[in-house]
């Protein structure tokens, strides 16, 4: 199994009726911005481990390193307001409350200091939209393969909500509940499969924090079932382009040099309409992982702990 370099530390915060499983490196540092990851859709904040491990002694020495579970992610729970756990999850997640959870982390963590801030996939549109919103909060600001979603019409929206009702109703159903494995393993061929380029060791590794054994000894990801739901409004770029035009750190987007883009969209957004979008950003660099796909933190986690060292430094 992979061996970690630098252990982490967790701590529970209570924002907004959850208690905020947060993972930590390191300690604050006067003067030091504090490096804040945040992951993507299905993931945890300790796939970026590898990352973490990858960061030199001179960068990561004296730099308090932060990365929460998302809402309906990994050891972040709800909380009832007594600080009991147990609380009713919603059947629905909602994009702006990840921005709020954000803004509520920082306010615990930095509440006086800008933070370098690093986002993955789902995690990349929030930090994009958060740096917008919150300009003044971030020093630094990076992108990976946050590409947002395909352009919608106002004609879709009578189907738009239709589905999302629908899907509500599959969900209640239990006809969308995330597959369970006997052991730990099962969950690890699965990361395999959806990532080729992921070893063993890591696969084994990851499998202990994406998933955790139930009472029936079943392994469950720690994901809801919830987050398969699509969102019930439409995704407008010209609001996107505007929270990107508010952006005032300078920001590296980077990019896998696979294109998982256009696989998933089956042409419907591609990386031209990105890279149009990204125009909008007032200071921004592009950059590569080579020898990589979509989860390039899992892929090439020294190249991309060299370009985030680079671009903060």
């Amino acid at each position: 199994m992979y061996q970690v370099k630098r252990i982490s530390r967790s701590e529970f915060v209570p924002i907004r009726n959850l208690s905020y499983h947060v993972r930590l490196w390191g300690e604050p540092t006067p003067g030091v911005a504090p490096l804040v990851l945040v992951h993507g859709w299905m993931d945890v904040a300790a796939s970026y481990q590898f990352v973490v491990d990858a960061f030199s002694e001179a960068f990561a020495q004296g730099r308090c390193i932060i990365a929460p579970d998302w809402r309906g992610f990994g050891l972040t729970r709800w909380q009832s307001p007594d600080g009991q756990n147990g609380t009713a999850a919603p059947d629905n997640y909602w994009f702006p409350d990840y921005l709020a959870d954000l803004d509520f982390l920082l306010d615990h963590y930095a509440p006086d200091q800008a933070v370098d801030l690093v986002g993955h996939s789902l995690g990349g549109n929030v930090v994009m939209h958060y740096a917008g919103v919150r300009p003044e909060r971030i020093r630094r600001l990076i992108n990976l393969e946050g590409f947002g979603v395909p352009a919608t019409q106002p004609s879709q929206t009578p189907a738009r909500y239709a589905k999302w009702m629908d899907e509500l109703k599959r969900l209640h159903r239990g006809e969308m509940a995330l597959k369970a494995y006997p052991e730990a393993g099962g969950v690890a061929r699965r990361l395999m499969k959806t990532n080729p380029r992921l070893g063993q060791d890591k696969a084994d590794w990851l499998a202990q924090h994406w998933a955790a054994p139930n009472a029936q000894g079943q392994w469950e990801i720690l994901g809801d079932a919830a987050h398969k739901i699509p969102n019930a409004q439409l995704n407008r770029v010209d609001e996107v382009l505007a929270l990107y035009a508010a952006i005032t750190a300078p920001t590296l987007a980077i990019e896998a040099s696979d294109d998982s883009l256009s696989g998933w969209w089956g042409g419907k957004f591609t990386l031209a309409e990105f890279h149009e979008r990204l125009k909008a950003v007032p200071h921004l660099t592009t950059g590569v992982i080579h020898d990589a796909g979509h989860m390039l933190h899992h892929d090439q986690p020294e190249q991309l702990a060299r370009l985030i060292e680079n671009f903060v430094a």
